[in-house]
């Protein structure tokens, strides 16, 4: 029987509890290792010791956890970024590495748009000031008719100019990937980086981490903004380069930022001390239809798995290194 082993956050599974059960129903068995955040890496390695297929939340996967687990074939990342699993030693191992894309994709969107509008209209600063009993007047900023660029047209991307279309925004987007039909679809026009962020009232981060966007936004591309504009985060974020960002905001080079992700997690950032920022401790894809749809995607790869047919959302490719 092969062993399965689970490692995800609390919310996550208690969101969607019936995995354990449905897998086991596959014929697995299935071990679980449940807890706030991120796991220990002793207890994930004594976890994974003897097993095949491992579900991953948001724990780094890296060579000792790979070397520590001698009978691991199969990886599932229970999400959508797999910059936290080293993928060429998976491949080197013969490990296959799924994820579960698109799942997510209006979940995070809808944050995004929430936070634009929390940030843009003072929204967490007026529940404090009711809260604490104080009637105060705080004056935002509206979206009708301001640009939004959007930096990462993938499936994220593409719901945010979805649903950024209803506000009579202009939505502008850079990045690798043009999917045409989806920009004139919701009327998105290309632009180059530098173009986007020298011209945008709001700017939205939703492209993967990687070489190529790591620290993204430097100081001088977050120089180009304009200083009436906000950032907002909803993807990873070492894309931003913190440290800039933090001297952007404080010296009023920018008006204001919304982040739900940050370069360490649980962060102890001073971003999240701003009176300009609006910040949430990564909640993108924290829903219950979210997460049931990233569990039903899990559970169909994993009966693939066991019953030896093609895995959906392959990101690499073992196959030939284990024929070599």
């Amino acid at each position: 029987m092969k062993k399965v082993f689970l490692a995800i956050g609390r919310s996550f599974y208690e969101a969607y509890p019936q995995i354990k059960e449905n897998i086991e129903s596959l014929g697995a068995e299935v071990s679980c290792l449940i807890g706030d955040y991120a796991a220990d890496k002793q207890e994930l390695i004594a976890g994974l010791k003897d097993a095949d297929i491992y579900i991953n939340g948001i724990e780094k996967v890296d060579q000792e956890i790979i070397d520590a687990a001698p009978s691991l074939k199969y990886i599932l990342k229970y999400g959508t970024g797999v910059d936290n699993i080293d993928l060429d030693y998976a491949t080197e191992k013969g490990i296959s590495v799924s994820n579960a894309p698109g799942q997510n994709a209006s979940a995070v969107a809808e944050l995004a748009i929430g936070l634009m509008l929390s940030v843009s209209r003072k929204i967490p600063q007026s529940h404090a000031d009711m809260q604490a009993g104080n009637w105060r007047i705080a004056m935002g900023n509206g979206l009708d008719g301001k640009r939004l660029g959007i930096i990462g047209f993938g499936s994220i991307g593409q719901n945010i100019a979805r649903m950024a279309s209803g506000f009579n925004m202009e939505v502008v987007a850079s990045g690798t990937y043009r999917n045409m039909q989806a920009a004139r679809k919701w009327e998105v026009s290309f632009t180059e980086l530098e173009e986007l962020l020298a011209t945008s009232d709001y700017v939205i981060v939703s492209t993967s981490l990687k070489s190529s966007t790591y620290h993204l936004l430097d100081r001088k591309r977050l120089g180009l903004m304009k200083p009436s504009a906000y950032v907002i985060n909803i993807a990873r974020g070492d894309i931003i380069d913190e440290s800039a960002l933090l001297e952007v905001l404080q010296s009023g080079r920018i008006r204001g930022a919304a982040l739900d992700v940050f370069s360490k997690e649980p962060t102890d950032s001073k971003l999240t001390q701003l009176p300009n920022v609006v910040v949430t401790p990564h909640i993108g894809g924290a829903t219950e239809e979210c997460v049931r749809m990233i569990g039903k995607m899990t559970e169909e790869n994993i009966g693939n798995f066991l019953s030896g047919l093609p895995l959906m959302n392959l990101v690499n490719s073992p196959a030939a290194v284990r024929q070599s």
